[in-house]
């Protein structure tokens, strides 16, 4: 059968026909790509209404007519044909000496037009429902020895992930030389992300995928897509990292010029902070443009953690401006968001509030990369309900010939196998020693086991249901195996403890300076990360210090740099960064230093793996996790674990009980609640110390206060 691509498109009705003949029709083969390819020509992008690539009939192009009107359609015919031709000359693969290797076709398909007696011939064909087949079925591709590359060149949306930068390679076997190779075996999106990419719906869709699966690139070049079919339409992509956006300029600006010839019109297209601030266009966001739109009070983060604490600050400030808002202001066509997982259901509202028609949403996110421990609801809790008590936005399980509302991206291009199973190990605590409080090592689970599947691992081992031993394993499919053969495993991923920070220090500055002297590595291929955002400046400080001796510039991404900079580029800068500002950022070489704060944590412990979680995956080659004291031996004794078992993920599936605990134990906590917490405890153990030494006798207590505490145990099952 046909798999049908949804991409954006003027003409609904017919779409909607061509997508539903290949439905009924389903002998048929290949793939459909409705409002795609679009054609980069001197007059500007020429979008092409919809693309069969078929193994028997060759590339087929559809021009659409959405009423009976077929003026001028010979003309029509004639331009999309000339114009995909030019753009399949440009590929030699696609060319036998001279000439065109694949069948090329074109008809024009009017579903709508009953009688088509007299109209078209056989250079000019017109279809509609009925005699489509008819057509098609004269088709045919005699020598279709070339339909891989013809795939290969429809599929291959955009190659700017190829590694650009110039490389004075010396040594076939150094760094730099191996990541050139892994940068360049990575420059195509795959199927899916291609399809991620085109397959829009008229209202909200979500995006999930692992750290590295090209989410990033995706929204980005679906921004880029849609600015190209609808130039008119106002567009915003935001995010919750300021690093990214220079990323996601770059990103769009290559795309528009490889596909359409142009720059886009940036002041359709805007890319934005969620938050914002005052201070002009280059500070704008969405959150400061929705305040100003409504006249209701902004609240910059000092503001609102002082008014909501600081855990809460963005959720609390973006809640007060929905209430405040009385009416709601569209400003937007579409809205496409990154690292959702980062923001909350209130900054979604806001978006939501501030579309136009259909409501074209986009997020996307990666519950693991979470760095609050917030994961995100369900889009029926989200977004609420209407006025009946209907969800405003529910996502239809997928069908053929519609565009998919929830689309999951499980190949990893980033992480090699060892270094993602590694993360994924140490973020749920597969390993970690049994907690007294929850009987498992687990810190944290999916809710919904399907999820593990989702993401791309496969049960090679056990059962993935509650209370089940399972053994998860990665195979090519979703970790492609080039990712890893370059290095040994011990090189790929290896953790260091030392006896002081100084020596931490001291060895991550000769390292560094081996990387760039040795290695054929650039300053802009590595990344220092500290996982507490809160000590990274005061942490740094030695290394840099060091490095600074040794001749080697860094800068601390965000404090020495403008915000929305992360590698400062052609400075020849080692970049040192907390462990937000890293988020949505990549580099071959990774430093994580101090890792030890991730081992244990009084409250918020998932909060803290997250971190390095997000911090190893950063990684495209290589990742060093270094830290001082007992705790770091701790944590590399999880790593060994998984190492030893061929970085495979053994562990009992937690019951649905057990899963509330992990969540309630392992929760975040705001200051004041912890302070709450910490008194508490405080005045229990006084109490024990004071019962114990007979300086206070149960007698002495409120007989009431007694019975309560005696309930409240007893019902917790602890006495």
């Amino acid at each position: 059968m046909v798999t049908t691509i949804w991409g954006a498109t003027n003409k609904p009705l017919s779409s909607q026909a061509l997508a539903e003949f290949f439905e009924e029709h389903d002998a048929y083969q290949g793939f459909l790509y409705i409002g795609y390819p679009i054609i980069g020509t001197p007059q500007g992008p020429f979008p092409i209404d919809a693309l069969w690539v078929s193994e028997e009939k060759g590339a087929v192009i559809f021009n659409l007519v959405e009423g009976v009107a077929l003026n001028g359609f010979q003309q029509d015919q004639d331009d999309s044909a000339n114009k995909l031709e030019a753009k399949f000359r440009s590929h030699r693969d696609l060319m036998k000496g001279r000439n065109l290797a694949v069948e090329l076709n074109v008809v024009t398909f009017a579903p709508a037009k009953q009688n088509l007696d007299g109209i078209g011939d056989e250079t000019y064909a017109v279809c509609n429902f009925e005699s489509l087949s008819e057509w098609i079925n004269g088709l045919e591709w005699i020598d279709s020895s070339s339909f891989p590359s013809l795939l290969s060149v429809i599929q291959s949306i955009s190659t700017i992930r190829k590694g650009k930068k110039r490389r004075d390679l010396k040594r076939d076997d150094s760094r730099g030389a191996k990541l050139k190779r892994l940068e360049d075996s990575i420059a195509n999106l795959d199927n899916r992300q291609g399809q991620a990419v085109i397959e829009t719906v008229a209202g909200v869709q979500r995006i999930r995928g692992l750290a590295g699966s090209g989410k990033t690139i995706v929204l980005a070049l679906k921004a880029a897509y849609l600015h190209a079919q609808h130039p008119d339409w106002k567009i915003a992509v935001t995010f919750h990292t300021r690093s990214l956006k220079d990323q996601f300029k770059q990103l769009i600006n290559t795309f528009s010029i490889e596909q359409t010839n142009e720059e886009p019109d940036w002041s359709n297209l805007h890319v934005i902070h969620a938050w914002g601030a005052p201070g002009g266009e280059s500070r704008n966001g969405i959150y400061y443009s929705f305040c100003q739109s409504h006249g209701i009070e902004f609240h910059d983060f000092k503001s609102a953690k002082y008014k909501f604490g600081s855990d809460k600050a963005f959720e609390g400030a973006c809640d007060e401006a929905l209430k405040a808002a009385s009416t709601a202001l569209e400003t937007y066509d579409a809205i496409l968001v990154d690292e959702a997982q980062d923001l909350t259901p209130p900054f979604l509202q806001i978006c939501y509030q501030m579309l136009k028609g259909k409501k074209r949403l986009v997020y996307a996110y990666d519950e693991l990369q979470s760095l609050t421990n917030r994961s995100l609801p369900p889009p029926e809790e989200i977004f609420g309900e209407d006025k009946d008590g209907q969800p405003l936005v529910r996502f239809e399980q997928p069908a053929p010939g519609k565009p998919k509302q929830d689309i999951i991206l499980e190949k990893c291009y980033r992480n090699s196998r060892p270094v993602l199973a590694t993360a994924h190990a140490l973020g749920f605590g597969i390993y970690r020693v049994p907690s007294d409080k929850t009987g498992t090592g687990l810190i944290q689970m999916f809710d919904q086991s399907q999820l593990w599947l989702d993401v791309g691992y496969e049960v090679v081992d056990g059962a993935l249901a509650d209370g089940q031993e399972v053994t998860l394993a990665r195979g090519d499919k979703t970790s492609p195996e080039f990712l890893e053969s370059h290095s040994s495993i011990d090189d790929l991923i290896s953790f260091v403890k030392f006896e002081s920070k100084d020596e931490q220090a001291a060895w991550l500055a000769r390292e560094i300076r081996t990387n760039v002297a040795d290695d054929e590595l650039q300053p802009d291929d590595i990344i220092v990360i500290n996982p507490d955002p809160l000590t990274t400046r005061k942490e740094v400080g030695k290394a840099r210090k060091l490095l600074y001796e040794m001749g080697i510039e860094s800068h601390l991404a965000g404090v020495d740099t403008s915000p929305d900079v992360f590698f400062d580029a052609g400075s020849g800068s080692i970049t040192f960064t907390g462990i937000f500002r890293a988020k949505g950022n990549e580099a071959g070489m990774v430093y994580i230093i101090n890792a030890q704060d991730c081992f244990q944590s009084w409250f918020q412990l998932a909060t803290v793996r997250n971190r390095l979680f997000t911090a190893i995956t950063r990684s495209k080659a290589w990742v060093r996790v270094l830290g001082v004291g007992e705790d770091m031996n701790s944590l590399i004794q999880e790593f060994q674990q998984a190492k030893e078992r061929d970085f495979r993920l053994h562990f009992r599936y937690p019951d649905e009980e057990q899963r509330k605990r992990l969540t309630i134990v392992n929760r975040d906590l705001s200051v004041d609640d912890q302070q709450k917490v910490r008194r508490g405890a405080q005045g229990l153990e006084s109490l024990i110390a004071s019962l114990e030494a007979g300086t206070v006798f149960l007698e002495d207590l409120p007989d009431d206060a007694v019975a309560k505490l005696k309930k409240f145990l007893s019902d917790s099952g602890k006495s």
